[in-house]
């Protein structure tokens, strides 16, 4: 009997064991979804909370955070700007941060103070503001619609467009074949960027994850301001093979003007599509090892000399913070303020040509030179013992006279 009651119990035994196992696999799903949807309304409402507002498009304006109000935002410690513009462009789903600069009422405004520190430390919002008042918000603007990726600084990376503009919801970024994108349209880009001139213009340069699905020809013109501005033609591919999506290199927005050469004159910064003379802050703090970096920048050779610039007449001026310069990669990333002043730099580099001519002629005559020098101390050497041993046997012919 007691082995007749075991056999009928073990269905039931086992169909317990499926529910409880299918009670788990139940639970894991309802724990995953409903920690997504969290997720999910986590980053809505982070988009919820913040805006720029102000400019000509949705990715550009003053910055403003909503916690409980709306309140334009106050950074302390704001002077690498794009650092703290790009933490701002991606959560907005803006593209790469183009600029960043201070937004300067006449008078105390309230404002949600949050610290460059704390901003950059990925820590919530919330968590780093403070309600107070303040002379001065943020502006930033960001590029919306383009970027560039893989680059490690602004003017640099793999060139990727949104898909489908007509939606603002499910768009995705795209790179760009190779083929139909020229030196032209990088021209835009580059100028979009607040960068320089294209240095460098190829298909693979930062690689790629896949084939590029933009299909649009560009056929940029010399005025647009920005890459989707330029006229577009159906392309005659539907695809692009891998290895071919657009990689560009701008220079930093930097030149010298006004002097022999373009590794000589005086400094100038290209801010929000505008070429102005370069001030310093502090003249006094300026050392060979600030030039070194401008010139390594330009493009030019070894720095030679730096020095004060008196124009004729006051001109709306970029003033350059030195410890900002001696801890980015690019200029770009800089905070620069504007000044009216008569004040200019000037600066001299070595031109890059000279610079490896020079280095050339070090390293090919430099061992001729000391084995020349050898050559000459060994004559001389033999030549004073050959004078010795002749003299000394004269005087012991006098001697023994």
């Amino acid at each position: 009997m007691k082995a007749g009651n075991t056999d009928r119990q073990k269905p039931t035994s086992s169909f317990q064991s499926l529910l409880l196992n299918m009670d788990h696999t139940l639970m894991a799903l309802l724990l995953w979804l409903c920690c997504s949807g969290v997720h999910a309304d986590e980053t809505h409402s982070l988009k919820e909370s913040i805006r720029l507002v102000g400019g000509s498009r949705r990715c550009d304006g003053q910055w403003e955070l909503n916690l409980g109000e709306w309140r334009p935002v106050h950074i302390e410690g704001f002077y690498d700007g794009l650092k703290e513009a790009s933490v701002i462009c991606r959560q907005l789903d803006c593209g790469s941060a183009v600029s960043a600069r201070d937004h300067e009422p006449s008078f105390l405004i309230p404002v949600w103070t949050v610290s460059s520190e704390c901003l950059l430390s990925g820590s919530d919002l919330k968590d780093c503001a403070i309600k107070e008042e303040a002379f001065g918000s943020v502006w930033f603007t960001c590029s919306e619609s383009v970027r560039l990726v893989n680059g490690g600084d602004g003017c640099s990376g793999r060139l990727e467009v949104k898909v489908s503009q007509s939606s603002q919801f499910n768009q995705s970024w795209s790179s760009v074949c190779e083929a139909d994108f020229d030196h032209q349209d990088a021209e835009v880009v580059c100028r979009e960027f607040n960068c320089g001139s294209p240095k460098v213009l190829k298909g693979g340069l930062y690689g790629e994850v896949e084939a590029p699905m933009w299909s649009p020809q560009f056929q940029c013109g010399d005025n647009e301001s920005s890459l989707l501005d330029c006229r577009r033609s159906d392309s005659a591919r539907n695809s692009c093979s891998p290895g071919k999506a657009v990689g560009l290199t701008c220079s930093e927005p930097l030149r010298l003007v006004g002097g022999p050469s373009p590794c000589e004159g005086r400094l100038q910064i290209r801010r929000e599509g505008k070429w102005r003379l370069g001030i310093l802050w502090s003249l006094k703090s300026w050392t060979l090892n600030h030039t070194e970096i401008i010139c390594k920048w330009l493009g030019c050779g070894s720095a030679v000399s730096m020095e004060r610039n008196t124009e004729p007449l006051q001109q709306e001026m970029s003033e350059i913070y030195l410890h900002c310069i001696e801890r980015v990669p690019s200029i770009r990333e800089c905070m620069f303020y504007t000044e009216y002043s008569t004040e200019a730099i000037k600066l001299k580099c070595l031109e890059p040509d000279r610079a490896t001519d020079g280095n050339l002629r070090l390293t090919v005559f430099t061992p001729v030179f000391i084995f020349c020098l050898v050559l000459l101390l060994l004559s001389v050497t033999f030549f004073i013992f050959a004078l010795c041993f002749t003299y000394k046997p004269t005087r012991w012919q006098q001697s023994g006279q």
